[in-house]
């Protein structure tokens, strides 16, 4: 069936890399591995910071807030990845697709926003440690979240409905792993420099004026870490801020380099496995980083583990 506007509304087809069907198993097995450690690792960390008293505290409600997000974002792609990587059928329907391409936009640049908030949330705990429970109260914290949420989906309703619109000329080949915008874009039949401009400018909004806060915020933080000469207080902000600067520089690094280039530029085979990075292995590395380097998490585990051991004795 086509829409009047050329485009095709029946079920498209993923390349992703069948161009290399010696790789697909390999790439399967890797995806499967880390889609797991993504589903513990953050799972983990919601149930952690929620069962914990002493996590009760900003930092660990952005954190949670930050595992939902990438527990929502890899499971609207990996599941159907898998299933075309392991089956015989490359295909997803339309509405599949545009649900994929809609979470992808909708939770990518929520996770922009989420990022900078919690930059700020460190600002406030290091340079203002005498006001921090002032300044970052829950009432703050619940609007920050809930205006990252709402920007995120902002966002992906203008980039999906101009995005959907373009003609396709009944092409129904993606060439990616997933409805992501850029392999969208180059199925239309059409150049759109209004799309491009529309990107560019929410890219400023949702990457570059993020980054341009966090690393703001980290100058500051800089600043005061040079002044402290608490060794165990300085170690503590290393290993906190450590961790956020850690998750920073591998999400906003793959992200600017897939959205801030025009789409026209960018090879699609190393645009591929840019993509595979920072949906695939990002949010599995996400809890990792955050815990090996986060005492106050790794005693929280410690604390329920000895209260289940002491519950199933009793």
């Amino acid at each position: 069936m086509e829409t009047s506007n050329g485009s095709s509304t029946t079920d498209f087809i993923l390349l992703g890399f069948s161009d290399r069907p010696q790789l697909e198993s390999i790439i399967s097995v890797i995806v499967f591995i880390f889609y797991i450690v993504t589903l513990v690792g953050n799972t983990a960390i919601i149930l952690v910071s929620y069962l914990d008293t002493q996590l009760h505290t900003p930092m660990y409600f952005f954190l949670s807030n930050l595992s939902f997000l990438d527990l929502c974002y890899t499971t609207s792609i990996i599941p159907q990845m898998l299933a075309n990587l392991w089956g015989p059928k490359k295909s997803i329907t339309y509405g599949g697709c545009v649900l994929q391409f809609f979470f992808a936009l909708d939770l990518g640049a929520t996770e922009c926003l989420l990022l900078a908030v919690m930059a700020y949330d460190r600002y406030a705990a290091v340079c203002q440690p005498l006001h921090y429970t002032v300044i970052m109260h829950p009432e703050l914290c619940q609007k920050m979240v809930l205006t990252s949420w709402l920007g995120g989906l902002a966002s992906a309703l203008i980039v999906c409905s101009l995005t959907l619109k373009l003609p396709r000329c009944g092409n129904r080949k993606v060439d990616n792993f997933f409805c992501e915008m850029p392999a969208l874009i180059k199925m239309a039949c059409v150049y759109s420099k209004v799309i491009e401009i529309v990107v560019f400018a929410l890219g400023v909004v949702f990457l570059l004026v993020p980054l341009s806060l966090i690393l703001f915020s980290y100058g500051v933080i800089t600043r005061a870490v040079m002044r402290i000469r608490s060794a165990g207080r300085w170690k503590k902000v290393l290993n906190t801020c450590g961790s956020h600067l850690t998750v920073v520089t591998l999400f906003y690094g793959t992200i600017i380099y897939m959205y801030m280039k025009p789409q026209n530029t960018t090879s699609q085979e190393q645009g591929k496995f840019f993509t595979l990075f920072y949906t695939i292995v990002t949010p599995s590395l996400n809890p990792l980083i955050y815990t090996l380097r986060n005492k106050d998490m790794k005693s929280a585990v410690k604390r329920i583990l000895v209260i289940d051991k002491c519950s199933a004795k009793a």
